[in-house]
């Protein structure tokens, strides 16, 4: 059958800053090789390959507000297409409009989900009702719901249970081995004053609650001695969260100095996986995570990778074979003993990937070919376009 599909975004290169926009990135260049039309909308400054939207009215509005009014414009300039595809709340109110004004079915990812991450209501204020209101209408209405991991329809049943099983479809996020691979030129990490000849840590990430970095940093005081840890970390959510890291990381540098590098502006991809590349280790200490791309990326590098228990990691990274997995729960979140026992451990398992160089390498090469084998972006467009085409179905046998 034909298929023109409307993809629906905030973000899409050159400008993203999360896994969303990662996701989109990717998939649009595979599903163009599958649909007859593949039309892009997103937000912000003008760029190739979509029609943008700038998000400045009204004017002086709360964020929120003004991510509504680019969702109007965007809704009115969608073409004539068999189904939209909208990605996170910021562009699920354009396909709710849009759905209806063409008639045609309306399919959302649920890259997070609102419910689960209270802790943007410190950096939206009242706009993160207005989002979780907005991302609620979304689900119960759509005709298909995409979960990036067997753990998301769990988390999605549980804040929205109108959702029928029947309509969430588990596609996973992706990776290119190919854009992500193996870099063993040196200039970027010598330009960063690594040393080669020392174990090396890396997390890279924005600084927010859901990343769990203040978590990494203060497990960070029992890693060995001659280990080096690299934060390659920016855009803190909120002011208090950045006072907080701030402190953190400030105590960290005055007990371990020079062996804790934070390069706070984001650096090209290209740069990142040559950093990957060359870490002994990379760190994931997300409380939140319904897949985690950035730990393919990692693995896509060859790296080992110790990451929280949470979300779908467990299903990117395989305890004991491509990484090292620590137990978190969030219901103790609360708990000071909980959470420093959690610290403790996460340090004891980077430690004892430092501490054995040739296990990390040997899990870091079973990494790569795990991204090879279960998470290649063609297969993932291959799967959408079925969501596609089993929402366009239903949709008509109304």
């Amino acid at each position: 059958m034909s298929l023109r599909v409307s993809i629906l975004t905030r973000e899409y290169p050159p400008f993203i800053y999360g896994g969303a926009g990662v996701h989109v990135g990717q998939l649009v260049p595979q599903l163009r090789k599958l649909c007859d039309l593949v039309d892009v909308q997103c937000m912000g400054e003008p760029r190739e390959g979509a029609v943008a939207h700038p998000e400045s009215f009204p004017e002086g509005a709360n964020q929120a507000l003004r991510t509504l009014g680019a969702d109007v414009s965007m809704a009115a300039a969608i073409p004539e297409v068999d189904v939209i595809h909208a990605h996170t709340w910021y562009a699920q109110f354009a396909g709710l409009v849009a759905g209806r004004l063409l008639d045609v079915p309306t399919v959302v990812t649920a890259h997070s989900l609102e419910p689960d991450r209270p802790w943007k209501a410190e950096q939206l204020a009242g706009g993160y009702r207005v989002s979780s209101w907005i991302e609620k209408m979304a689900y119960e209405q759509a005709d298909a719901v995409i979960a990036v991991s067997e753990a998301m329809i769990a988390n999605i049943q549980a804040a929205y249970p109108s959702v029928e099983r029947s309509r969430i479809h588990v596609v996973k996020n992706g990776i290119d081995p190919e854009e992500f691979a193996p870099d063993h030129r040196r200039d970027v990490v010598d330009s960063l004053g690594v040393d080669l000849d020392q174990p090396l840590v890396v997390f890279v990430g924005r600084i927010t609650r859901q990343k769990g970095l203040v978590h990494l940093v203060r497990a960070a005081r029992q890693l060995d001695p001659d280990t080096q840890l690299l934060l390659l970390a920016g855009a803190p959510d909120t002011p208090e969260i950045a006072a907080e890291f701030d402190e953190a990381f400030a105590s960290l540098e005055a007990a371990r100095p020079g062996r804790v590098t934070w390069v706070r502006d984001m650096l090209p991809r290209e740069s990142v996986r040559q950093v990957l590349t060359h870490a002994t280790v990379f760190a994931c200490p997300s409380i939140y995570e319904p897949l985690g791309i950035v730990n393919l990326e990692a693995m896509a590098c060859e790296t080992a990778v110790v990451a929280s228990a949470v979300g779908g990691i467990p299903e990117v990274v395989v305890d004991g074979v491509t990484g090292l997995l620590v137990p978190y729960d969030p219901d103790q979140a609360g708990d000071a003993a909980y959470v420093t026992d959690f610290e403790q451990t996460f340090a004891a398992r980077i430690n004892e990937l430092t501490r054995d160089p040739e296990r990390a390498q040997d899990m870091g090469r079973a990494g790569r070919q795990r991204c090879i084998d279960e998470f290649s972006w063609s297969a993932i467009a291959a799967q959408t376009v079925t969501v596609y085409e089993k929402a366009i179905a239903a949709y008509r046998a109304r």
